[in-house]
C-alpha cells in the first residue's frame, strides 16, 4: 500500500489524556512540544557535524533525551513500556513516560557516536516508524525478544544503535566495551548498564567524515526496515527495497567486516573523566561510569586485558576495513591513521 507521511506516522489522539468526555493534549503541547523544539536543533547539528572545530556544539547536549522521546512516543514503544510497568491504564501510561523517558541516555552518552555519511553513494537512508533502532546480530527480529513489542535491550553489549538524521547522515552509537572487545558475548550485559545516573561525554571524542559505500547504506537500511513495526518511507521508491540489491541479507552477518564499528584506531583508551567546578568542588567517573569509592572503580587489572584486547581488535578492524573511507575526529586524527598505515604496511598491505 502506498500511503503518504500522515497515514503511515501519524495517530490521531495518542497521547491524548482521558478522563470521561475530558480530553486533554498537555502532553503532546507542553511535553513533546518542548521536545521537539530542542530536537530539532539537536539533530541539524550533528546531522552537519565536522569536528568541534567547523561545527558548533549548540545543542548535542540534548540529543539523547530527544532520542530516548522518540523510541517511547511511537505505538510501540508506548505498548513495550507499558508491557515493561506492568500498567494496562493509557492515562497512568502516558504520565509514565514524562517521568522515565530518558531511560536509555546515560548509556548512549558512555558509547562511542559516530555519524557515518551517504553522500557518495546513490541509495540514501530511509526512516521507519522505529525512528531509533537497535541492532544486535544476536537477537532475530522475529525471535521472542525481538517480536513486537519487544525490544533487545540496550544494555547488552552487542546492541548498537542507529538513528538516522537525514538522507545523508546517521548516527551509530557502539558500547565502549565492545569496542575494546569486539569478540565480546553480544547478549552479556554491559559493565554497569543502567539508567537515570549523571555522566559526561567529550565532543571532541565524535567521529565524522566516513563516507559508506552503497551496500553498506543498503545494510543499514535492511536493519532499519526488519525492525519497522509496519511503515518505511525514502525519497526514492527503489530504496524502500535494500532487500533486493544487498549483498547479504542474514541478520547475524550484517555486520561481519565490520563496517558497524568506528574508526578503532581513533577511539582514545581514556580511563574516565574528571572534571572541577568554579565554585570548588570536582566530579569524577571511570570510563564504565563507576564512582570513587565503589569496589570497581578504575580496575587496572580488567583495563590492562582490555588493552590487550584492544590491540587485537585494532589489527583485525584494519585488515577488514583496508582501502575503505575512514572516520575523523578531532584530536589525535593523523595519529591514528598514521599508526594504521604502519600495521597494514607491516603485514604487506598497502592503502590508495
Amino acid at each position: 500500500m502506498w500511503w503518504g507521511p500522515a497515514r503511515c506516522f501519524c495517530a490521531d489522539e495518542l497521547y491524548t489524556v482521558k478522563f470521561g468526555a475530558w480530553l486533554s493534549d498537555e502532553i503532546e503541547r507542553r511535553f513533546f512540544g518542548a521536545i521537539d523544539s530542542q530536537g530539532r536543533e539537536s539533530v541539524r547539528t550533528i546531522a552537519d557535524f565536522e569536528g568541534l572545530s567547523r561545527s558548533s556544539g549548540r545543542g548535542l547536549d540534548f540529543l539523547p533525551q530527544y532520542m530516548d522521546a522518540q523510541r517511547m512516543r511511537t505505538p510501540r514503544g508506548l505498548e513495550w513500556f507499558q508491557s515493561q510497568i506492568d500498567i494496562r491504564d493509557r492515562n497512568q501510561t502516558l504520565f509514565a513516560v514524562q517521568r522515565l523517558f530518558q531511560l536509555h541516555t546515560t548509556m548512549w552518552s558512555e558509547g562511542v557516536w559516530e555519524i557515518v555519511r551517504a553522500r557518495q553513494s546513490s541509495t540514501k537512508f530511509i526512516v521507519t516508524d522505529e525512528p531509533v533502532t537497535f541492532y544486535n546480530p544476536k537477537v532475530f527480529p522475529e525471535s521472542k525478544v525481538g517480536k513486537y513489542p519487544g525490544d533487545l535491550g540496550l544494555d547488552k553489549i552487542g546492541t548498537r544503535t542507529l538513528f538516522p538524521l537525514g538522507i545523508d547522515s546517521c548516527l551509530l552509537i557502539t558500547h565502549v566495551q565492545l569496542v575494546r572487545n569486539p569478540w565480546s558475548d553480544l547478549l552479556a550485559s554491559r559493565l554497569n548498564a543502567r539508567a537515570f545516573q549523571p555522566t559526561m561525554m567529550s565532543l571532541l571524542d565524535i567521529q565524522f567524515g566516513r563516507e559508506l559505500e552503497e551496500d553498506e547504506v543498503l545494510r543499514i537500511n535492511l536493519i532499519l526496515k526488519r525492525r519497522a513495526t509496519r511503515y518505511v518511507a525514502a525519497a526514492e521508491q527503489e530504496w524502500l527495497y535494500p532487500e533486493k540489491r544487498v549483498s547479504v541479507q542474514h541478520w547475524s552477518k550484517l555486520d561481519d567486516d565490520w563496517f558497524l564499528f568506528p574508526h578503532l584506531w581513533k577511539v582514545t583508551f581514556a580511563s574516565g573523566i574528571v572534571a572541577g567546578f568554579s565554585g570548588g568542588g570536582s566530579w569524577a567517573t571511570d570510563e564504565y561510569g563507576y564512582r570513587p569509592g565503589d569496589p570497581n572503580y578504575d580496575d587496572k587489572q580488567r583495563r590492562q586485558k582490555e588493552w590487550d584486547l584492544r590491540e587485537k581488535g585494532q589489527r583485525a578492524w584494519a585488515r577488514k576495513r583496508a582501502g575503505r573511507s575512514v572516520a575523523h575526529v578531532d584530536e589525535h586524527d593523523h595519529s591514528g591513521d598514521s599508526l594504521m598505515r604502519k600495521y597494514l604496511a607491516s603485514q604487506g598491505i598497502g592503502l590508495k
